[in-house]
């Protein structure tokens, strides 16, 4: 069996387009995600939505011919260090393709681009229940702490 090979989505392959919306409803449709699939209009807009954004990065699991994972990745900026970072939106393993090192793979993958960006760091939220957690901390993810009196880092967020 033929390894799992890593690969930069270029969303003008049509291939690389169709597994990213794949992988990306599969996540949705996640208890971990939303629990439900895109909407019609999300995934109308996804694929364009992300080739006009300036700072998108893909990277995609393909197990032979098939996308089996996704890293959709989008580059940020840290003040406090005036170096770019990277950050993890999305990671997402089909459900049956799980447990395989396959997510493992990919954040390497994520930590090697981040590198040859010249990032300061990786940053990604996860749900405090995620198993995923487990490889995130085993890989060096930690909950950001600048100084131990301020506490942890506390991801929020607002909608519009």
């Amino acid at each position: 069996m033929p390894p799992i090979q890593i690969v930069e989505g270029d969303l003008d392959r049509p291939e690389h387009a169709q597994a990213v919306l794949e992988l990306v409803d599969a996540y949705a449709r996640d208890p971990m995600g939303d629990g439900k699939p895109l909407d019609s209009e999300v995934r109308r807009r996804l694929i364009p939505g992300l080739a006009q954004h300036p700072t998108t990065h893909i990277l995609l699991a393909y197990d032979g011919d098939r996308a089996v994972g996704i890293a959709l990745c989008f580059r940020g900026f840290s003040s406090f260090q005036a170096r770019p970072l990277l950050n993890v939106h999305d990671l997402a393993v089909l459900p049956e393709r799980r447990g395989r090192g396959i997510g493992r793979l990919l954040l390497e993958a994520v930590a090697a681009k981040a590198r040859a960006l010249g990032c300061c760091k990786l940053t990604l939220e996860t749900q405090e229940h995620n198993a995923a957690r487990r490889l995130y901390e085993s890989v060096g993810f930690t909950r950001d702490v600048h100084v131990p009196e301020a506490g942890a880092a506390i991801f929020m967020s607002r909608k519009l």
